[in-house]
């Protein structure tokens, strides 16, 4: 059973976000599937570098579509974006150093932080990117 489904509530209108939001989805199921088999341990590190970087790279994406669309929110928005990088990093050294492990927990947090930015930040630029065809 995967952690995250992907459906249409959750698409922002730029196809560009909606198909790097579905990677976001599917690295959190890959963490989420390693823990439910028994591989959390060996699989973690990778997964987790996996998912910083692709992080970043699409915070970085959806910056420059938001910087391009005149977005208001815009620094807002970086401040969120930089607030779980930091926490993601601070958990990924952590693990890395043998202080932490992958757990219910962490999969909840990552689940519900990422299920609630797109429904509710992300979601809230739609209508300024949309007006301006950016995709």
């Amino acid at each position: 059973m995967a952690l995250l489904t992907w459906s249409s509530k959750y698409s922002v209108g730029v196809p560009s976000m909606d198909s790097q939001h579905t990677v976001l989805f599917n690295i959190l199921n890959e963490l989420h599937d390693a823990m439910m088999n028994g591989h959390a341990h060996k699989l973690t590190g990778p997964l987790l570098d996996k998912l910083l970087s692709y992080t970043r790279t699409h915070f970085a994406a959806e910056e420059g579509i938001l910087a391009a669309a005149g977005y208001p929110g815009l620094a807002e928005h970086r401040k969120i974006h930089r607030d779980l990088l930091d926490q993601v990093e601070i958990f990924n050294t952590k693990f890395k150093r043998g202080e932490g492990s992958i757990n219910v927990q962490l999969l909840n947090f990552l689940r519900d932080w990422l299920t609630n930015h797109i429904l509710k930040e992300d979601h809230g630029y739609s209508e300024c990117v949309g007006a301006r065809h950016i995709r």
